[in-house]
């Protein structure tokens, strides 16, 4: 293979996580950025996580010492959001509760440290990993939002019974014979003839399973139970969506510059976490998730509290968030309690 040439996921990889990466320099989300997420929509998103921790814990579910953990917190927006509610709701548990973030680049951890810092100072006790490996805990609420769509996948295909994988060589998308046994396997086990591989999920959940004794797990992604057997990935620059294999698209444009994503599949997530012997795992939509963890309750809590122009502007996010048609049932949920 020529020595330029590198594997769709190596392209990938250094597209979102080299040094002058995509998400090496800090972006910001919602109107200024590429894309719109659930937590630049509403607090009542993280807040609606926050209520599920304190139901948990009051319920004896979890600890009142745990740790709260999110995986690439991005600004901390999200974290901050929980931590808000949480004292909105049982301010006594910020006396015992750890709040950690996972973040491997350190300009990102001091973006996430000034602004959780700025917002609490020293009402809660907060620590950072580099790596998920690092993290060695008796027990943990692990938040996930929108991280797995940002693992590099490789892109496969079957004609004719031969199954074809993606390389990259000067920014050219070339698709040769696949020779790697384990994206065979995979392909063959899911009935996959096209569309997005990531091996690595097994990895990040394993390492997960491995070194946190007892947990709660909860992601948020775009995706669907099974795959599609399409190609899903696309391309975010200024809120304008580009399927990777658009028509005249020139992915030199968009290189390190654009968001780079693609539809998780949630059943191979399942099985993961089913081999690590864990069986209480439920896939829902963002809409079902954050109806059953009392988003409905909050919003009557703030009618309560507010006048009603505050109180219909939220019930307006909120809407965004749970509608069927908008983020609602575009966005898929795994819940899993080891």
């Amino acid at each position: 293979m020529n020595s330029n040439k590198i594997s769709f996921k190596q392209y990938m990889q250094k597209w979102l996580y080299s040094n002058d990466g995509y998400y090496a320099t800090y972006k910001s989300i919602g109107k200024e950025g590429d894309f719109f997420t659930s937590v630049s929509t509403s607090s009542f998103f993280g807040g609606t996580i926050a209520k599920k921790i304190v139901d948990e814990i009051q319920n004896g579910k979890l600890t009142k010492d745990t740790t709260i953990l999110e995986v690439g917190a991005h600004h901390g927006y999200l974290l901050a959001d929980i931590i808000q509610f949480i004292y909105t709701l049982a301010p006594s548990l910020l006396e015992t509760l750890t709040f950690a973030i996972v973040e491997r680049f350190e300009n990102l951890q001091k973006v996430q440290k000034e602004y959780l810092e700025k917002s609490f100072g020293n009402s809660i006790k907060l620590r950072f990993y580099k790596d998920i490996k690092e993290v060695k805990l008796p027990s943990a609420f692990v938040l996930a939002n929108e991280i797995f769509d940002a693992f590099a996948c490789e892109l496969v295909y079957e004609k004719d019974s031969t199954f074809y994988q993606a390389f990259v060589e000067k920014n050219k998308i070339v698709f040769e014979v696949c020779e790697e046994k384990s994206i065979l396997e995979h392909c063959h086990e899911y009935r996959l003839s096209k569309g997005e591989v990531c091996l690595d999920y097994e990895i990040f959940i394993n390492t997960l399973c491995q070194n946190i004794d007892n947990f709660q797990f909860l992601t948020f992604d775009y995706g669907d139970k099974f795959y599609r057997n399409d190609f899903s990935t696309r391309l975010y620059k200024k809120h304008k969506v580009s399927p990777i294999f658009e028509e005249n698209l020139l992915l030199e444009n968009y290189y390190k510059k654009a968001d780079i994503t693609y539809d998780v599949c949630f059943s191979y997530l399942k099985d993961i976490f089913e081999k690590n012997n864990i069986n209480e795992i439920k896939f829902n939509t963002q809409m079902n998730t954050l109806i059953e963890f009392g988003i409905i309750e909050l919003l009557e809590i703030l009618k309560i509290n507010v006048d009603e122009k505050r109180y219909l502007k939220e019930v307006q996010k909120v809407k965004m968030l749970i509608e069927p048609t908008g983020m609602g049932d575009r966005f898929k949920t795994l819940y899993v309690k080891k």
